[in-house]
């Protein structure tokens, strides 16, 4: 049965949704609860004394859970619902803290080069370990060979190391191993001003600054109280639109160019230049990086600015959906996605993957739509959602998510709101909590931060998207050919700075 919190007490000066002080009955009931389909896990977090739980009942507000840490322990939530485990892992690196009942005890940021146990927590003392010493999951049966792939790859990415275990050239098993470039952020947050902690949010993961920086704007309002101006918000929408269709753009080419079609990745990359170019001269960044602040947005848009984006949608469209027709017409191609790295219906709910991810294997999902949030609460727009999981299906999200972003971009640039775009957030009285999520092109973000009475961040939180879906790369790659691993992983896109805080 899902579990009840409704006798509880909410934990008074944290908004929008309610927080709970649980018990160890309580906190095991929400782990069974997610274990069993009947909620969606949000987000699992830690300070020195609490760990928190954020989670979505079917049909209701999300809530946050938080559970006093006795004698240095909390119970296991990944026990019941695996998706929780890298979570947990990563709480016992940062605070030290004993995961009672964990499947999984492996560290997952903590690599050995920190000098340090526990940075946020005890802050002990350790020796170095090398790095290299890691226990990967044994894999027993006859035939089976190992191929490491990375940590250092071949192009211009991020690190991660792969370990597949194969049977031929079929893939039996694949294990991840991130953490390469964690950056301390949570512990950069704590006692931060309001400027330095907005800089610090946009950067963790740099492709999602503007649904980063716009879910931190909503918590930090969210807790004190303040609503941004109408113009401004729909000047954050028309900033979180372009950002998805540029990245939209670069991925639907990227996967064409893993199944060795350059003509359409050579496509795609004068799109998503375009889109750049276009957000360099509106708001001085071709990212938008640093544009949403608490209480607004730092770049307005005039009758000129808006000129150019229209115009841009306008040229784009067309040579677009000419790609998308030679995408679909190239029986070569196709037989290169159709069937490919599938994600499965029930391990997508289960997972509660987020975006193209989720969408693509039936999981009814948008932020935008489901969690609404301004000015989506007050736009008409697509949810594209498809069945097969497979790689072609996470094209076709995209490319139906671009079409979706174009109109709504129109709408907006066509009916700009009069009014100021930035307005003055008052000092606060008391500590406050506040709570927000956004839907990034990967997927939900989710921001929580508690802000002292003078201002200042005593403590934020940021969960990307990728946290639930890299897990589900190594079930989709599962049965297929190691070739394919690179269109799978690209079909995916998962930020490996976004996890690894």
């Amino acid at each position: 049965m899902p579990v009840d919190l409704t006798a509880l007490t909410p934990i008074a000066g944290h908004r929008p949704w309610a927080r709970y002080m649980v018990d160890a009955a309580h906190w095991d009931g929400i782990g069974r609860s997610l274990g069993e389909g009947e909620a969606d896990l949000l987000g699992l977090w830690g300070e020195p004394d609490f760990v928190h739980l954020a989670f979505r009942p079917p049909a209701a507000a999300p809530a946050i859970a938080s559970l006093p840490v006795r004698d240095g322990a909390f119970p296991s939530i990944g026990k019941q619902h695996p998706a929780a485990i890298r979570l947990e892992r990563t709480i016992a690196d940062l605070y030290g803290h004993t995961v009672i009942g964990a499947p999984d005890t492996r560290t997952w940021l903590d690599h050995g080069a920190w000098g340090v146990r526990a940075p946020l927590g005890a802050r002990e003392t350790a020796a170095l370990r090398d790095p290299t010493d890691y226990e990967f999951q044994p894999v027993r049966g006859e035939g089976l060979h190992q191929i490491p792939v990375g940590p250092v790859h071949a192009g211009i990415i991020e690190p991660g190391h792969f370990r597949f275990t194969a049977n031929g050239e079929i893939v039996a098993r694949l294990e991840e191993r991130l953490g390469y470039v964690h950056k301390g952020i949570d512990g950069l947050l704590i006692d931060a001003d309001a400027e330095r902690a907005t800089r610090i949010v946009a950067r963790t993961s740099g492709d999602s600054t503007v649904a980063l920086s716009y879910a931190f704007a909503l918590a930090f309002e969210s807790a004190r109280g303040v609503v941004a101006p109408l113009r401004a918000q729909v000047i954050r929408g028309i900033m979180a639109e372009l950002e998805r269709i540029a990245n939209h753009f670069g991925d639907v080419g990227a996967i064409c160019n893993d199944a060795a079609f350059a003509l359409l990745h050579s496509y795609c990359g004068i799109f998503r230049e375009q889109v750049l170019a276009v957000c360099d001269k509106v708001f001085g960044h071709r990212l938008m990086m640093d544009a949403i602040a608490p209480g607004g947005v730092r770049h307005d848009i005039g009758t000129e600015q808006a000129r150019l984006i229209l115009e841009l949608l306008d040229d784009l469209a067309p040579r677009f959906d000419e790609v998308v027709r030679f995408y679909d017409a190239t029986p070569s191609l196709l037989d290169r996605t159709r069937t490919t790295g599938v994600l499965s219906v029930e391990l997508a709910a289960k997972w509660a993957a987020g975006g193209y991810v989720g969408r693509a294997s039936g999981r009814n999902f948008d932020t935008r739509r489901d969690v609404p949030y301004a000015p989506y609460d007050q736009a008409v727009f697509e949810v594209p959602l498809m069945q097969a999981g497979d790689v072609d299906a996470r094209i076709w999200i995209r490319v139906h998510e671009i079409e979706a972003s174009m109109k709504l971009l129109k709408t907006w640039l066509s009916g700009l709101p009069a009014g100021p775009v930035l307005v003055n957030i008052p000092e606060p009285l008391e500590a406050c909590e506040g709570v927000a999520m956004t839907e990034a092109f990967r997927g939900d973000v989710l921001v929580w931060v508690r802000l002292t009475a003078d201002g200042r961040v005593a403590r934020c939180h940021v969960r990307d998207p990728s946290w639930f879906q890299w897990p589900l790369l190594e079930a989709a790659i599962e049965g297929n050919i190691v070739a394919d691993f690179p269109l799978c992983n690209k079909s995916f896109n998962c930020s490996y700075a976004g996890q690894d805080l």
